[in-house]
């Protein structure tokens, strides 16, 4: 059977893309990310009184997304308490970048990032360790 060119371009495309899993440690990390960054967002509107410009919200979206994928890349698998380290470690590097950028005025959301960066390491991990233990005999 012919495939017209087209629909052909199409299923070569869609057959790479399902070859290019993205790991479920990082689907998982990226969506704890983006919705700890929503959070984030809520808690700026609250904490200056609703007079934030749009573009420090969106940033301040951004890191947490990108907290998400450092923290979600493929790391070495270890004990709960080096784990949440490792997490408060790269939130606080992550952080910076955005604490920095307000002319290092935003403490609470660079405090909050080294937490947030625990928490996605820890929901993380358990999305994933849970996977593993099923697999095990």
């Amino acid at each position: 059977m012919r495939i017209p060119g087209k629909i052909k371009s199409v299923h070569i495309f869609q057959r790479r893309l399902t070859i290019m899993k993205i790991p479920k440690r990082l689907k998982v990390s990226l969506i704890t990310g983006a919705v700890l960054g929503v959070f984030c967002i809520i808690g700026a509107l609250v904490r200056f009184g609703f007079q934030i410009e749009n573009y420090l919200l969106f940033s301040l979206w951004y890191n947490r997304l990108l907290m998400g994928l450092v923290i979600g890349l493929p790391w070495a698998h270890t004990t709960i308490p080096k784990l949440l380290a490792r997490g408060a470690v790269l939130g606080l590097i992550v952080s910076f970048a955005y604490y920095s950028s307000t002319g290092f005025a935003d403490i609470v959301s660079f405090l909050a990032g080294i937490v947030y960066g625990m928490i996605i390491e820890y929901v993380a991990f358990m999305f994933t360790n849970a996977e593993i233990e099923r697999v095990r005999p």
